[in-house]
């Protein structure tokens, strides 16, 4: 059965993995990867544009389908060596977060909706991975 997952990065780290087709989490730990399946959903919500920063970009920025394969290690460099699971990215725009609040099931009626996030790997509904698709795509949600 497919999931559907957020994942949490900044911006700048998502085109990393945009560029190269993987997706890493959590500072490159194994186990969240672990929880994902091939054929699985993952939009990626950056809070920032750039690790660090105050920008409050707040946005959906990369939307794709996990590819066949477990994780695997890959080597930075400087000691270190992060986890990743390749996926295939689909087409898409940056979208904010901020008019599907109260759509969102995961997030609707919840004054904290970010805290939920800072684990850096949620698993969502397929009703909210729709309608962040159509945001993302100009698709119409179902």
């Amino acid at each position: 059965m497919t999931r559907h997952w957020i994942a949490v990065a900044s911006a700048d780290h998502v085109r990393r993995g945009l560029k190269g087709g993987f997706m890493q989490v959590c500072h490159g730990k194994i186990a969240p990867l672990k929880r994902i399946e091939a054929g699985d959903h993952v939009a990626y919500y950056s809070p920032t544009g750039i690790l660090g920063s105050k920008d409050g970009l707040q946005s959906f920025t990369a939307i794709g389908t996990v590819k066949t394969g477990d994780p695997y290690n890959f080597d930075m460099g400087n000691g270190f060596v992060p986890s990743r699971r390749d996926v295939d990215w689909d087409e898409a725009h940056t979208a904010s977060i901020r008019p599907l609040l109260d759509k969102l099931e995961f997030t609707a009626g919840r004054p904290n909706w970010g805290a939920q996030l800072r684990f850096g790997l949620l698993q969502i509904s397929a009703g909210d991975f729709a309608l962040i698709e159509a945001a993302m795509t100009n698709k119409t949600a179902p």
